[in-house]
């Protein structure tokens, strides 16, 4: 199972749930399964269950970014960088295999190198730095 892998995919089905009203969290996975031919099933159990925990967890999640980034209001923020950091703080705050923040950051801002802009590692880097540091989490 390549975890790197369900992350993209999990980003790109977030990205889509953000901007669609009405898509259900499988009709976004399914669109997403349906574009790459090199995934076996862990890793879309993976990616399913990164989609599902975000998804499940939205309201806590962007009310814990909104009162600790201050700086960062969440609808202004991109739509990838919004939904990557959604996730990396899904990982580190609910869900059952917590990351370690470092770790969770490594690979939020290797996602947002792949499906950002050119500043949006920076800007995730920043704000999950900042969050993890104004919370303590370890």
């Amino acid at each position: 199972m390549s975890r790197r892998k369900a992350r993209e995919m999990a980003v790109q089905a977030l990205f889509q749930l953000d901007f669609n009203a009405g898509v259900s969290n499988d009709e976004a996975l399914n669109a997403v399964f349906s574009e790459r031919e090199d995934i076996n099933e862990n890793t879309k159990l993976y990616a399913k269950s990164l989609v599902e925990g975000t998804y499940n967890n939205l309201a806590a999640i962007d009310d814990y970014i909104s009162e600790l980034s201050r700086e960062w209001k969440i609808e202004r923020m991109a739509g990838v960088d919004r939904n990557i950091a959604r996730m990396a703080i899904y990982e580190m705050k609910y869900s059952n295999e917590r990351l370690q923040p470092g770790v969770a950051i490594n690979e939020a801002v290797e996602l947002a190198k792949t499906f950002g802009t050119e500043d949006s590692s920076r800007f995730i880097n920043g704000i999950l730095g900042s969050i993890v540091k104004n919370n303590g989490l370890s």
